[in-house]
């Protein structure tokens, strides 16, 4: 076989099943290795950037590795976003690139670029294959790299005259699943004594709980011990948060509702949080500052707003279970203040859930589309924008990875591509991609490539003709409004120039009657729906003041 032959076949060996991307003239011998698969399928995009979405929501959504290909210099360089969405967000993802052969060049240096130099600080591994027989053994460790804690992003260069090799080794090597070292039993009894001292202990769930194993194990220790637990926006999901101990998400750093519970707090138990995701709580180095313990796969990083009294640093499930198993309820917590503060916030963010007027409110948006997703496994996915506040506070998730927003790199364009790859993964489940109209121009092009597979999934459009979230941020500081008003097309016949079925609603009520039947139709459906957020600026601006929060 040649090389690009045995590369697909250790991919295959990978379980690979989708390679999503572009390819380009120095892939060619890997596309045909490709096209005589019949176990990795290629779903051709109209742009890296979105074919690096769509296989870093793979991995995401199955734990897998999801793959991506492009040709070199420009192709590559359209990697870099998602490279930095997948790495920061913690997702496992392999990018693919070409290159001008390296044994004897042909075209001098056109369209060549230091790709692999380019990729590492992007990356956990990023190497190029200089001989066919090797690629086999990068591709294992890059697997491996990439699904190990914290997961991210890798890359491996594949050049054309490597990839045209002739008279390969078959040297496949076995998959080997990785069993993460438990914490210390030294770090676990002072985790617990630390909680049983405590007065007003807090659970947080962050994004590096959110693994399949883990959400059973913390929901066992919250119904164990009774302590009141809130999420980060990408933690959300991973307990119930329809469960009465939920506060909940910290969609803002500080001063929302939430943060009346923060700053009550003695000890924050903190469970699979990192300073790579925006910060839910910060920290003051003063006498009698809530305390904190750092519970994660990996140790704490020490920066100005995060410096954890105590680190458990092992498998997130197994710390947690020998947590719960041991630990003792005491009879000095003091969980009224949540309690109450639980039912306080569910009536301060359900104030405009009924609200009619229209251009329709952030939030009756989000409720309508909660109310229309009657399945627990049903899935919105976000682009960024200033909706993903109101989508994180307001939005309640009863299984993890319901509701896909990056509060990481906090790209724009993500959207459309990871709404389009969540229904591939999830097939059975209903799908509702989110976006800005300035998001979802960014990678707009990719509703062709969702038509063209036949996907069932409803694309919504919340239109302001701005770029909203920096609007806000704009009158947040007390200037003027300017150089953020957009024009946008006729988003309807822009759908069904695809082959879409476009929507425009009228009213709320329309709206939910648009939405129900776009959910439970077939083919790709688009909603441009005017949004209102007039309110932003004095709803996020002006929360409780702290004599509020005492309640």
């Amino acid at each position: 076989m040649n090389a690009s032959d045995l590369f697909i076949k250790a991919l295959e060996n990978e379980g690979v099943e989708y390679i999503f991307g572009i390819p380009g003239e120095e892939n060619l011998d890997l596309l045909e290795a490709l096209r005589k698969s019949d176990k990795i399928k290629l779903i051709l995009t109209r742009h890296e950037q979105g074919a690096g979405f769509m296989a870093a929501t793979y991995g995401r959504l199955t734990g897998k590795v999801g793959v991506c290909v492009s040709t070199l210099g420009p192709g590559a360089t359209n990697f870099t976003t998602a490279a930095a969405y997948a790495q920061l967000g913690a997702m496992p993802m392999l990018m693919i690139t070409g290159q001008k052969p390296i044994k004897k060049s042909k075209q001098g240096r056109f369209q060549i670029i230091d790709v692999v130099g380019m990729m590492k600080p992007l990356t956990k591994y990023a190497k190029v294959v200089v001989n066919g027989n090797n690629s086999p053994a990068m591709i294992r460790e890059a697997f491996k790299v990439a699904t190990t804690e914290r997961p991210g992003a890798v890359h491996i260069e594949f050049p054309e005259d490597i990839s045209a090799e002739e008279n390969c080794d078959d040297n496949i090597y076995p998959v080997q699943e990785f069993e993460y070292p438990t914490a210390n039993k030294k770090s676990i009894a002072d985790a617990i004594k630390m909680i049983e001292k405590a007065k007003r202990p807090l659970l947080c769930v962050g994004n590096a709980a959110n693994r399949s194993e883990v959400s059973g194990i913390l929901t066992d220790f919250v119904n164990e011990t009774g302590i009141p637990f809130f999420s980060t926006q990408m933690g959300k999901g991973v307990i119930d948060e329809n469960h009465k101990l939920c506060l909940s998400t910290a969609a803002l750093s500080k001063d929302d509702f939430i943060h009346c519970a923060i700053d009550r707090a003695d000890l924050i138990i903190n469970v699979g949080h990192d300073v790579i995701e925006k910060p839910p709580f910060f920290m003051e180095n003063t006498e009698g500052a809530t305390k904190v313990i750092h519970l994660n796969y990996f140790p704490s990083e020490v920066d100005d707003t995060y410096f954890p009294h105590l680190d458990v640093v092992g498998d997130i499930g197994s710390s947690m279970e020998k947590i719960t198993n041991n630990i003792s309820k005491q009879d000095h917590w003091d969980f009224d203040y949540y309690v109450r503060l639980a039912d306080e916030i569910r009536t301060r963010l359900s104030k405009y859930f009924e609200d009619t007027r229209f251009p329709i409110l952030p939030q009756r948006a989000v409720r309508t589309i909660r109310q229309t997703l009657t399945s627990d496994d049903d899935i919105v996915t976000l682009d960024n924008g200033v909706y993903k506040i109101w989508f994180a506070r307001n939005y309640r998730c009863a299984k993890p990875n319901t509701l896909l927003l990056d509060n990481a790199l906090a790209t724009m364009g993500a959207g459309l591509p990871s709404g389009m790859a969540a229904k591939m993964v999830r097939p059975d489940s209903k799908v509702v991609a989110v976006c800005g109209d300035g998001g979802f121009m960014m990678n707009d092009q990719e509703m062709e490539t969702a038509v063209r597979l036949g996907l069932d999934m409803t694309v919504i459009i919340l239109n302001d003709n701005s770029y909203g979230m920096i609007k806000w941020k704009q009158a947040g500081m007390g200037f003027e409004n300017f150089g953020l008003d957009l024009g946008n097309p006729d988003f309807v016949k822009f759908a069904e120039s695809f082959g879409a079925t476009g929507h425009r609603p009228t009213s709320c009520e329309d709206f939910a009657e648009t939405l129900e039947k776009c959910v439970n139709g077939k083919g790709v459906h688009l909603i441009d729906l005017a949004v209102d957020y007039s309110l932003n600026h004095s709803i996020l601006n002006d929360l409780l003041a702290n004599k509020q929060c005492m309640i």
